[in-house]
């Protein structure tokens, strides 16, 4: 019999790329299909993310919704995993006692095995264990459903950045087999993939070994652009503390690397960066940016920033908004310091109020966006490769895609055109998208 599941997933590209692999377990072991409709569904899973306070709650928050659907149908199945899973354990049984089965980060490709167990005996199941490596060895075979996906090549964090939480629910760094990429590359491309993202928490300490040599997060990408159909290539999130000059050559000499990049700088202020123990100053950060610059003079850079930090001065905010200013950030996740039980930055003193946070808030968030909206504005008249993934929301006579600086573009087709990349002249511009004709 038919089984259908709901699956909500919260926070990073990473829990994204979690949750297909979820949804493609289950396959393998049930006959599943997917619904958008909680009330229908037989198996409910959320996939979660604690890396701020909100996120977390908002988990204890719809699990009270989700209370009403298994109150109607006793028989449903409901699965809590991800960070918020590992961190919380036991404590969301008892606070959620109608919840089924509780699984971390690193036991997701368990789940078809808990949820037999949690048949055969009526039970809680919970595994939220570290098991090195298993998680990529027993992964299901992908089932890609656009010209782009996810790649995993490393789990977990060995920074221990003082505000972080992810090296407690994910646990210490570890790669993926070079091999395993390769061959999971390989089928993607098979099936018509045409751009791959590597995710890692910091995805530029990926080190393998093959026939005697070690790989680098630059050799993969030399090797997995040398596959035939693969012709885009990205990763994140990357650390500067880690971002090698292998690493900024790689821009020269590999032409399916995309122009943009994702590295995280968290503050403009070095005595902050201290505190937070990111490993790095301003100054290097600004080096890195330039090199990459003078190599790929369009390139586009994303970051994440923590406003508010634990004794944030207003000289400290004041050096990330000029931060931001010298390398036009073209995007940002920037984001209220949010404290995380059992981290160092935890313990600061913290005098700053939440009106004073928000307001900062609101100043970077509108540069970055002004920043954003001009680089968009002087893409208009240029011809731009978009790679288009499917028909239009906008109208059904039209097809989407993405540029390689990640900006969305409507343009005239049909169905015909997805999987593939296209010149496309861009005709105007807004916050949200481009509007562009094909060359």
């Amino acid at each position: 019999m038919t089984k259908k599941l709901y699956i909500e997933t919260h926070g990073c590209q990473m829990n994204v790329a979690d949750s297909q692999t979820i949804v493609d377990s289950l396959r393998e072991s049930f006959d599943i299909t997917e619904t958008s409709n909680p009330d229908e569904s037989d198996i409910m899973v959320m996939n979660t993310c604690s890396v701020r306070e909100k996120p977390q709650e908002k988990v204890f928050s719809e699990l009270g919704r989700w209370r009403a659907v298994k109150e109607k149908r006793p028989g449903v199945i409901i699965a809590v995993g991800g960070c918020v899973a590992s961190q919380e354990g036991e404590n969301i049984i008892k606070r959620a006692p109608y919840v089924d089965i509780i699984f971390g980060p690193q036991t997701l490709h368990r789940l078809p095995k808990l949820i037999a167990s949690h048949c055969h005996s009526n039970q809680p199941i919970i595994d939220i264990s570290f098991p090195e490596h298993e998680k990529f060895d027993q992964a299901p075979s992908r089932q890609s459903r656009s010209p782009a996906a996810f790649v995993s090549i490393m789990e977990g964090c060995s920074k221990y950045c003082s505000f972080c939480i992810v090296p407690y629910t994910r646990g210490d760094e570890f790669s993926k087999a070079f091999e395993l990429v390769i061959k999971e590359c390989q089928l993607l491309a098979k099936k018509g993939v045409k751009e791959i993202n590597f995710l890692g928490q910091n995805v530029n300490d990926y080190q393998s070994s093959f026939q005697g040599n070690t790989i680098r997060l630059a050799d993969l990408i030399q090797y997995v652009a040398s596959l035939d159909g693969i012709e885009r290539i990205r990763y994140t999130t990357s650390h500067p503390q880690a971002f090698s000059q292998d690493l900024i050559d790689a821009y020269e000499h590999v032409p399916e690397l995309t122009s943009h990049l994702h590295l995280p700088v968290q503050s403009g202020s070095n005595r902050i960066l201290r505190e937070m123990k990111r490993g790095y100053e301003v100054e290097l950060f600004e080096e890195q940016v330039a090199k990459l610059r003078a190599i790929r003079p369009n390139i586009c850079i994303s970051t994440d920033l923590i406003i508010g930090f634990p004794g944030e001065s207003h000289e400290d905010f004041m050096e990330t908004v000029s931060l931001i200013k010298r390398i036009k950030f073209d995007h940002s996740f920037s984001f209220i310091y949010s404290k995380r039980p059992g981290t160092p930055a935890a313990d600061l003193p913290d005098p700053i109020s939440e009106e004073e946070k928000k307001e900062r808030l609101k100043i970077v968030q509108s540069l970055i966006q002004d920043q954003a909206d001009e680089i968009s504005q002087g893409m208009i008249g240029k011809t731009e490769y978009v790679l288009f993934e499917n028909i239009s929301k906008k109208s059904s006579g039209e097809v989407c895609g993405r540029t390689e600086n990640c900006r969305y573009v409507n343009a005239p087709g049909d169905s015909s055109l997805i999987g593939k990349i296209l010149p496309v002249r861009i005709l105007s511009a807004n916050r949200h998208f481009l509007k562009g004709v094909l060359v």
